[in-house]
């Protein structure tokens, strides 16, 4: 009896000593839905091109122009111009004979005046003025935003555009070509 009694009372020490039955386990808790950002915009594809011709037809410079997502990117080159600063602006026609008034007047869809410094400007086809060395070629990349190849407020539309140079800078307020003085070189934006 007395080994009963001593296995009684190793068991309810057991018992008593041994650690709490654990909890069963929890359900699992349901999986956070997944959040995929959306596809990228596939990046724009539309690019043109302009040779830049004097009035007696001599290559002077050439542009390429690329949609991106902050508008039209204008990279080029030119030189033989004269030393100084010369006007630079997109016209709203795709022709080039000189005196190169066949360019038409500035690309303005938006009907606004002339000039970065206008209160009611600028032209969408206003670019900042070109400071040319005495020899050599001038590069540039000019940013045009609210401007595209295809799509709203397009270059390439029915009649084109072109980019033509001034003999004189832009001052960017006069209405509606900023005194930039006269057309001395002229280039046809064509797709590529």
């Amino acid at each position: 009896m007395k080994t009963v009694r001593f296995l009684v009372v190793i068991a309810a020490m057991s018992v008593a000593c041994s650690p709490p039955p654990s909890p069963p386990p929890a359900a699992p808790a349901p999986a956070a839905p997944v959040v995929r950002p959306p596809p990228p915009r596939p990046l724009p594809t539309a690019t043109a091109a302009a040779i830049i011709r004097d009035p007696s037809g001599k290559q002077v410079g050439s542009i390429t122009l690329a949609d991106t997502y902050a508008g039209l990117l204008i990279i080029g080159s030119v030189g033989d111009l004269g030393l100084g600063a010369h006007a630079i602006h997109i016209h709203a026609i795709g022709k080039c004979e000189a005196p190169f008034t066949t360019a038409g007047a500035h690309f303005n869809p938006t009907n606004r005046q002339h000039g970065y410094r206008s209160p009611t400007g600028p032209h969408l086809g206003d670019l900042p003025n070109l400071d040319l060395p005495a020899a050599g070629r001038e590069k540039f990349e000019i940013l045009l935003p609210n401007v595209t190849l295809k799509g709203e407020h397009a270059l390439l539309d029915a009649d084109g555009a072109s980019v033509v140079i001034h003999a004189e800078r832009d001052d960017y307020t006069a209405d509606p070509s900023g005194n930039s003085g006269g057309r001395i070189a002229c280039g046809v934006i064509v797709p590529k």
